[in-house]
């Protein structure tokens, strides 16, 4: 299971999401940016920063 904390990259922000997919925790992270934080275009360094702040599940059952 796959983990991406928003605060890791936007300070201050709580959202969080997790799949057993990198994929879809990046399209559901890329959404959230979109969404909560005005990003209009989400550039590849963008996803990038997301990726790499992508972790494993702490307690994922």
């Amino acid at each position: 299971m796959k983990e991406f904390h928003c605060g890791s990259l936007v300070p201050g922000c709580d959202w969080h999401t997790r799949h057993d997919e990198e994929a879809e925790v990046i399209r559901r992270a890329t959404e959230h940016m979109r969404e909560a934080h005005g990003e209009t275009v989400i550039r590849e360094s963008m996803v990038e920063a997301i990726r790499s702040r992508i972790g494993e599940a702490k307690n994922a059952a």
